[in-house]
């Protein structure tokens, strides 16, 4: 037997009617807002949109989901991690010949009690820019962050020639001796901060720039 189709009834037609225009309703109210929720995002207390609007503009890493993490060079506050421990990416990525230096150096340093540790060392691009984002944010603009930190193309930690070393007691027994490896500091405002330098170790070495602003390497 063929079964009549039935007209709905008035009051099923009504639900319908009220479920779509409900349905309407939201998508209506979702564009409306779309844009307030891309304007909301606005800077954090203190940082003016001038100086985010510089962040943005800066060139980053390919995308990837995420802040950074260990695989970027990333080393957590608090972490110890020494000059020796190649499970690191931020030791092992490093530039072989600067980190052999850098080995010789910690162990002549441990017979005088002097240990080093590693603070940070090779960065991935993502990893830079992030920095260089989060110094804006403090310091207040692109210029006064550089004096810190440099853009991704020119770091010579995303080269893997650079590391970051502490406690003081290390950074002033390197600045010492460091020559000695063909290690020296760089900058006069980063205690921290060592690369290698080979005709260091017959030359000494060579005068600090007062910050890496001033390093015309990093002119880019």
């Amino acid at each position: 037997m063929n079964r009549i189709a039935l007209p709905p009834s008035p009051r099923r037609t009504a639900r319908r009617l009220l479920a779509a225009g409900l349905l309407g309703a939201a998508v209506l109210v979702t564009g409306l807002l779309a844009p307030g929720i891309v304007t909301a995002a606005a800077a954090p207390a203190g940082v003016s949109a001038k100086v985010h609007e510089t962040a943005a503009a800066l060139p980053t890493a390919p995308p990837t989901a995420g802040p950074p993490t260990a695989a970027d060079g990333l080393i957590a506050a608090g972490q110890v991690v020494s000059v020796f421990d190649d499970r690191v990416p931020a030791v092992a990525n490093l530039n072989a010949v600067l980190l052999a230096a850098v080995r010789r150096a910690a162990t002549d340093a441990a017979a005088s009690g002097i240990r080093f540790q590693v603070n940070s060392g090779w960065r991935s691009p993502k990893l830079q820019a992030w920095m260089l984002r989060q110094a804006i944010a403090d310091y207040g603009s692109k210029a006064a962050a550089e004096r810190w930190v440099a853009t991704p193309e020119a770091s010579e930690h995303v080269k893997g020639e650079a590391i970051d070393l502490g406690p003081s007691a290390a950074d002033d027994w390197l600045e010492r001796h460091g020559a000695a490896y063909g290690l020296c500091r760089i900058y006069a405002n980063e205690a921290w901060h060592f690369e290698l330098r080979p005709r260091a170790v017959t030359d000494g070495c060579p005068a600090m720039y007062a910050d890496p602003s001033h390093d015309p390497r990093l002119q880019q």
